[in-house]
């Protein structure tokens, strides 16, 4: 199975970011890699990145200064070490089974 990079661009989503975070470590698919790019936040969001890639060896947080979405989008491509790469917002979640599902479809339409 091929390696998932998901991509977050994080910029002032304190109150959601653990969620999406959890949402992407729940995840049946076993191989991912998680970049938080965080762009500038000035809500704590900067600490919550860091407290979770202390914890987790598949997490890679980036700060940046605000530049927006596209240059934290941006430079979690020119970071991201995955065959594939998948975008998750930092205030939204996946179901549990949402890479798995993903990786089987790539795998039967190659």
């Amino acid at each position: 199975m091929p390696r998932i990079s998901v991509i977050i661009p994080v910029y002032n989503a304190a109150e959601y970011l653990g969620g999406a975070i959890e949402s992407i470590l729940e995840q049946e698919y076993g191989d991912t890699e998680i970049l938080l790019i965080n762009d500038g936040s000035t809500d704590g969001s900067d600490k919550i990145c860091d407290e979770y890639g202390a914890r987790h060896a598949n997490i890679q947080v980036i700060h940046k200064p605000n530049g927006g979405v596209s240059s934290a989008r941006n430079l979690g491509l020119d970071n991201a070490q995955g065959e594939w790469i998948a975008f998750l917002d930092a205030d939204d979640e996946w179901m549990p089974e949402f890479l798995e599902e993903i990786a089987a479809l790539i795998a039967e339409y190659p």
